[in-house]
């Protein structure tokens, strides 16, 4: 009789007991008590990713809609310094060797994050999120840089912003694929008209002539739209600084003995141009921009952020000027325009 009660008091204890949530399967860590409120504990229903942004949407005033307008900012500020990135890849080969200015400013930039990363005490991300990274370093820290500065020494700025023009439609693309998001008719017809429009216009601006650099572009757009798809899912999850930061790090044992083989080889003339080129190319464009760029993803969507991008080319013809002489058409304003309004229809459009 003693033991049969004992059994039933322990039956009504685990009833009666608060549930607990699960431990963490990367650490052991063990599981947290949550009161019984009759709910499931936020953050833990399906398809909520992680508690904290759960938590964070769930809360008043703290839902998508609400963090829609700094994503939209910090995914434009991510905008502006990418279209800098080719002006500042143009001076910095006037001292570097393509192959040096590449391995240097991803060396330059992981030390950057890395700083970031040993002073704030982050944890290596979970093993399951590696090869994400893996996707996001060979794409944006090593394939792109590296496939559009080599285009570069034969390619003018105007021409190589072919691939800033179809680099939307692409992540919109991957993003469909990946992620399993699913814009609207709208979306997909505005998106289409914005990288026609860009595309015609930069086409123009080269003269409609195809270069050797071309089969490089495309390339780069390729590997780069696969790196946004998968840092954008991983921002998600992580900050999207952690995101970049651990990109770079992962290639250190590449980019730092690249390095060194290719400014043994290659010849080296500083000058304003090359070294102001080089720091933003490391601190702008492969830290802060993509740092900015991934959070804004993760607050409005992969197809949304990426519609944005729709302005860089234009953007690039402007700094183009301001920095580099280039001349600027009168197709420009036109171009602009039009860009401008299929911006703001994707920005509207369901899904």
């Amino acid at each position: 009789m003693r033991a049969k009660s004992s059994a039933t008091e322990a039956g009504r204890i685990a009833v009666d007991s608060p549930p607990t949530t699960g431990g963490d399967p990367d650490t052991g860590a063990p599981g947290t008590r949550v009161p019984d409120t009759g709910t499931l504990p936020t953050g833990t229903g399906p398809g909520t990713g992680t508690g904290s942004r759960a938590r964070n949407a769930d809360a008043p005033g703290g839902g998508a809609s609400d963090r829609t307008g700094p994503g939209l900012v910090q995914a434009g500020l991510g905008v502006v310094a990418f279209s800098l990135t080719f002006p500042a890849t143009a001076w910095g080969l006037e001292g570097f060797g393509p192959w040096s200015l590449v391995a240097v400013r991803s060396v330059l930039a992981a030390v950057i994050a890395g700083g970031a990363l040993l002073a704030l005490r982050v944890p290596p991300p979970a093993r399951r999120h590696w090869p994400g990274l893996a996707v996001v370093a060979l794409g944006v820290v090593l394939g792109f840089p590296l496939l559009t500065t080599l285009a570069l020494q034969t390619s003018t700025t105007a021409h190589a912003a072919v691939v800033v023009g179809l680099l939307p439609l692409t992540t919109a693309l991957l993003s469909a694929l990946r992620v399993g998001v699913r814009p609207s008719r709208t979306f997909w017809a505005a998106a289409l008209a914005g990288a026609a429009a860009v595309l015609a216009f930069t086409v123009q601006q080269s003269g409609g002539a195809l270069t050797a650099a071309d089969g490089l572009l495309f390339a780069a757009l390729l590997v780069c739209a696969a790196g946004y798809t998968e840092g954008g899912r991983l921002a998600r999850i992580m900050p999207g600084w952690q995101v970049i930061g651990w990109a770079l790090v992962l290639c250190l044992p590449v980019t730092v003995p690249g390095a060194v083989v290719a400014l043994s080889y290659e010849p080296v003339h500083l000058g304003a141009h090359s070294v102001a080129g080089l720091l933003w190319l490391a601190a702008g464009s492969q830290f802060f921009g993509m740092v900015v760029w991934y959070r804004g993803m993760a607050a409005i969507g992969i197809p949304k952020a990426s519609q944005l991008q729709l302005a860089q080319p234009l953007l690039t013809l402007v700094w183009s000027v301001l920095l580099l002489g280039e001349r600027l058409t009168p197709a420009a304003p036109v171009t602009a325009a039009a860009v401008l309004v299929c911006i703001a229809v994707t920005q509207r459009a369901r899904g």
